[in-house]
């Protein structure tokens, strides 16, 4: 491998390295403190019972005395815990295919959903998939918020808010998630940092925009949600009954983002119904693909989305066939050496010229060590007669870089590989294949092998001309099994896989140019 294969691998990772550095989310500091939003006059946050001088003591001793009350709903895919308090939800795991249970509710003491002012709801369950939450104020108005839930991920909420007392004046009104997302235990350190909060747009052309801190206009966005890597809530306004405000909040630098609907009654409304259709589950792209809502935009693939989406396409066909994802990168990396064949040819050729040139390079390099400027002219010169382009191994590799981003962070982003197993010790492709830990750190085999593999290349296939190249030759086995280390297995075997089938290809291609014709 000649110099300029070396500086095509040197940026590839370099790009690799600013990227992670600079533009990767940075794991928070995961906070554990709930946040209970109470935004009506007369309502509170129950973290802070008995801080304000303004909460009357018949509102400190409703929401001190209320007795909780819990209902469970259960199916396959999902188990939710309901509470009266605040009418909201305390927890939603998500059961996944291997058995893993993920709680999508962030925080142990925490709770989502909820609506206040009024703490002391009846709670009632006139149906399986049916919970209807009450509260009568002495104010002189009446909340009835009802759960109509799926046996999938998709589910209704609709809230009814009405005066009975005609001097009455209708609150204040919210429902939101956060602040944060769930996701299981090895996501947690990165899981601050990768949340979001978005809204699709109905303006023409309709796009997927992060929404910054602060309140926003609902009527502007068919649909808003909170996301993070692999899960997602949305919420879906119905038949235009959706909430007219959202509020993007933090309540500190570390802590993750939340996302709050809400309405303000006007003084002369004796009625408000709210209506919202609410998505609360992985990002799977063909099952939110399957909804025609444009639910499948939160799935992240990079800024070779095109690629990525076809790079995702193509992992279910082969994988339908192979049943197993693990041998279905195998052999999309196989189809993509193939289709990048020619450009692999061609920067092995332009290495191979380079070689050649290398001694005719050196002469030149002694006769005008003290002339650089007659020294390029002249090399330049052998290039122009020779014919060979300096930059001709380079640029190849170079213009893969798109297909490889595409792969990655399609193989980083995709749902479809969490629990996906491929042999032996490798059961998760979403995670790193660790086999054994030594206090914090993890024995991961996968890297391990693809840094050897890696040095054994360049042992073999580079002439060492000059001490620069010895250096590199050391250095990129390290720098990539350093890198890889805690990537996703999957990463790694598509790498690996493309280490060991670009061995082969510039073993042979080389082999064949150096046999006498």
């Amino acid at each position: 491998m000649q110099k300029n294969t070396f500086l095509a691998i040197f940026l590839s990772t370099l790009f690799l390295i600013v990227w992670w550095t600079y533009f990767q989310p940075k794991p928070a500091k995961v906070p554990v403190v709930p946040r209970t939003e109470v935004p009506a006059e007369q309502a509170i946050d129950i973290r802070k019972l008995g801080e304000s001088p303004k909460i009357s003591k018949e509102v400190l001793l409703e929401n001190i005395a209320t007795p909780e009350k819990e209902i469970i709903v259960e199916t396959k895919k999902y188990r939710v815990v309901f509470t009266n308090r605040g009418a909201a939800i305390k927890s939603w795991i998500i059961k996944e295919i291997n058995g893993n249970l993920v709680d999508l509710v962030l925080g142990k003491n925490s709770s989502v959903m909820a609506t206040f002012p009024g703490s002391n709801y009846t709670v009632s369950q006139p149906e399986p998939f049916k919970i209807v939450f009450k509260h009568t104020s002495p104010q002189g108005w009446e909340i009835v918020k009802t759960y109509n839930l799926s046996k999938e991920y998709l589910h209704n909420l609709t809230i009814e808010l009405k005066k009975i007392k005609k001097s009455a004046k209708l609150p204040y009104i919210s429902v939101g998630w956060g602040p944060g997302l769930g996701t299981d235990y090895k996501e947690l350190k990165e899981n601050t940092g990768l949340i979001r909060v978005l809204g699709y747009t109905i303006a023409k052309p309709p796009k997927l925009e992060k929404l910054k801190n602060g309140e926003h206009s609902g009527t502007f966005y068919e649909w808003t949600a909170i996301d993070n890597r692999y899960f997602l809530a949305a919420f879906i306004p119905e038949n235009g009954k959706g909430f007219p405000n959202i509020e993007v909040y933090k309540e500190n630098k570390n802590s993750p983002l939340g996302i709050n609907l809400f309405s303000t009654p006007k003084p002369d409304s004796l009625k408000e119904e709210f209506s919202v259709n609410y998505y609360v589950g992985p990002k799977e792209y063909n099952m939110l693909k399957s909804f025609n809502l444009k639910l499948e935009e939160t799935v992240d693939f990079g800024f070779f989305g095109f690629l990525g989406k076809g790079v995702l396409y193509v992992l279910h066909f082969i994988k339908n066939i192979t049943n197993n994802f693990g041998w279905a990168i195998i052999i999309l990396t196989v189809i993509m050496q193939i289709i990048v064949a020619p450009l692999t040819i061609k920067s092995f050729k332009a290495s191979a010229a380079m070689k050649q040139l290398q001694p005719h390079i050196k002469e030149l390099q002694d006769k005008y060590k003290n002339d650089s400027k007659r020294l390029n002219a002249e090399v330049l010169n052998l290039y122009k007669t020779q014919k060979v382009n300096p930059l001709g191994g380079c640029l190849p590799m170079i213009l893969q870089l798109p297909i490889f981003w595409a792969l990655f962070t399609t193989l980083r982003n995709a749902y479809e590989l969490r629990g996906a197993n491929w042999i032996l010790w490798v059961k998760d492709l979403s995670a790193p294949d660790s086999v054994a830990a030594f206090g914090s750190f993890n024995l991961n085999i996968l890297p391990l092998i693809m840094g050897i593999g890696m040095f054994l290349q360049q042992k073999m296939m580079t002439v060492q001309t000059d001490q620069m190249q010895a250096r590199m030759m050391y250095m990129m086995p390290v720098i990539f099994t350093f890198m890889f280390w805690g990537f996703p297995s999957g990463l790694v075997i598509y790498w690996l896989t493309n280490s060991v089938l670009t061995m082969l290809e510039q073993y042979f291609i080389m082999k064949g140019m150096d046999s006498p014709r």
